[in-house]
């Protein structure tokens, strides 16, 4: 597979800009680039849906790795890592950072959850081998409501439905997040203008590279799944939606997923 690297997206009030690659489809999974983490977020308001406030507010720290492989310890004090991940073991294609959502600190070291197998699992990294920064949104994906949701700072910036896959879907809880962002080499495709891949893994799903079944938040081209389950496809979003997570709200990697049942 190849990377061909395309001029970064710009989000709105000058968001940190995502740098998007293009990759071609292999098996069932949509393939791409993830954009670069954003730097903390403003607090002005954001366009989108009015509605009452669903979630507390809270900003959610995300540590991107310094180099393309990192040390991973099993606590916050041992000296000897237990593994060592490479970018080559969780992204999908070349020059593609590592990404983490932050558990718990301490002074030297950041709990995080991390972006293989299995799902959910954490580990330890130094902090001298990370640059923290902050990211405002959560989204919530209700698997029987057949919604997502995203919260920045606590009030609720999109509710929309989606189509949810029954055989890949991500299994409910939290320690989910935007490990990458996909561009399927069609916008007509039935991955959609936009493919969001999640820390999460399924047996079910071959994958383009590793045998390693993703997860992910998708566009599609078929308006009539929208809103009920799917044989699969993980989570899917109208084409206008999975644009607005990107080009409008400009969602970073390291944002944290909450599946609900």
């Amino acid at each position: 597979m190849t990377a061909v690297a395309r001029p970064p997206l710009l989000s709105r009030r000058g968001r940190a800009a995502l740098l998007v690659v293009v990759l071609g489809l292999v098996v069932t999974a949509c393939t791409g680039s993830r954009p670069r983490l954003a730097d903390e977020e403003d607090p002005t308001s954001t366009t989108g849906p009015s509605t009452s406030t669903t979630a507390e507010p809270t900003v959610t720290e995300v540590a991107q790795a310094n180099a393309d492989a990192i040390d991973v310890y099993a606590d916050a004090t041992t000296d000897t890592p237990t593994q060592r991940i490479t970018a080559a073991d969780a992204t999908a294609a070349p020059n593609i950072p590592l990404v983490f959502l932050v558990k718990d600190t301490t002074d030297d070291r950041l709990e995080v959850y991390l972006p293989v197998p299995p799902s959910g699992g954490t580990g330890w990294v130094r902090r001298a081998d990370v640059s923290v920064s902050s990211v405002p949104f959560r989204i919530e994906v209700a698997l029987a409501e057949h919604r997502v949701r995203v919260y920045e700072r606590g009030r609720t910036v999109l509710d929309e439905a989606a189509g949810i896959g029954t055989t890949d879907r991500p299994q409910p809880g939290t320690g989910y997040y935007l490990k990458e962002l996909l561009q399927p080499p069609s916008a007509d495709g039935p991955y959609g203008a936009y493919a969001y891949s999640l820390s999460g893994f399924t047996t079910d799903l071959a994958s383009f590279a590793s045998g390693t079944g993703l997860v992910g938040i998708h566009g599609t081209n078929d308006a009539s799944i929208i809103g009920q389950d799917t044989p699969s496809g993980s989570i899917r979003l109208s084409n206008d939606v999975i644009a607005r997570l990107v080009d409008e709200l400009g969602l970073p990697l390291g944002t944290p997923v909450e599946i609900v049942p």
